[in-house]
């Protein structure tokens, strides 16, 4: 991570528990962050924990960052114990210790699980929505005590390692980052959304034969939204807005907002919203990046972790 000044912050000294719903992304979580330069360890039982954080002799800023994946297939998983060692270690230990939650809606999961026919972990002699059930009862405790809850419903794998790059890696950018989106209101809100704005108010190229095919990328579709008298007002308002409150999420710690454009489609004024407002932003913002997301409807995360 660098400071203001281009200097490199080190993450060293952090450790991060991952933990979450079975099929909500762990596992791919974990490879991520190991990537990223994280030490990782998996499924560590939890009476090793303590001992594991007890044993770095060393000085914390000298420890690379530490991800401890834990979740009910850990032996001697307890949630409550887990919470009253969260508070423990959180004031006895040197690191910075965190704790980040994945899940993703029962359904999502259940297909995850069906689509690879892998088991779930607490439906060996039940259904895998009764599995569901039951381990969500088991971490709702955990989930009402992380410091990130990570919603994996909608993501594909690149979604997954940009939300995680953005919060945990050691070489993320300093200061605001902006995730500009466009989304189609058919396929609902997106999860991560701060802000949202909703461009339905435009006339839609969907009606018109010659500009239905294509997007909101295209120069004939961007000329006719242009051509919409609400649109220059929008931009220049909306413009204004986020540049007062970009600074204000910035100066209050923030390190990352979801701005979110949506239409009926998601193919034509969203996307172009989206985009110019990505790039408008960019001198507003330390680090823009701009998706659309229903575009071309990316798959989920593709295996249960």
């Amino acid at each position: 991570m660098n400071d203001g000044n281009g200097e490199r912050i080190a993450d060293s000294g952090r450790v991060l528990l991952v933990s979450g719903m079975s099929g909500a992304g762990k596992s791919s979580a974990l490879k991520i962050l190991e990537d990223m330069g994280w030490e990782v360890v998996d499924n560590l039982p939890l009476n090793l924990l303590e001992r594991l954080l007890e044993a770095e002799n060393v000085s914390a800023d000298e420890t690379p960052p530490l991800a401890v994946g834990i979740d009910t297939r850990t032996r001697g998983f307890d949630a409550g114990h887990l919470v009253d060692m969260l508070k423990t270690l959180r004031t006895g230990s040197r690191r910075s210790v965190e704790l980040c939650f994945l899940d993703a809606d029962p359904d999502v999961l259940q297909r995850r699980f069906t689509e690879t026919r892998r088991r779930h972990p607490l439906a060996a002699d039940r259904t895998v929505m009764d599995g569901i059930r039951m381990e969500r009862r088991m971490l709702e405790v955990l989930r009402e005590r992380t410091d990130e809850m990570i919603d994996t419903s909608e993501f594909a794998l690149p979604d997954l390692r940009r939300v995680l790059g953005a919060r945990y890696s050691p070489e993320r950018p300093a200061g605001l980052q902006v995730f500009v989106t466009s989304f189609s209101y058919r396929h609902g809100l997106p999860r991560d959304a701060d802000l949202v704005f909703d461009v339905r108010f435009l006339r839609n190229p969907h009606y018109v034969p010659a500009l239905k095919p294509g997007t909101g990328l295209d120069e004939d579709v961007r000329a006719h939204i242009r051509a919409d008298e609400a649109w220059e007002p929008f931009v220049e308002k909306t413009t204004d807005m986020l540049a007062l409150l970009l600074p204000r999420y910035g100066s209050e710690g923030k390190s990352y907002l979801t701005i979110a454009f949506g239409c009926t489609g998601g193919r034509h004024r969203s996307v172009y919203a989206a985009s110019l407002f990505g790039q408008r932003l960019r001198g507003l913002a330390d680090h823009v990046t701009v998706r659309h997301r229903d575009l071309d409807r990316p798959g989920v995360i593709p295996s249960p972790a």
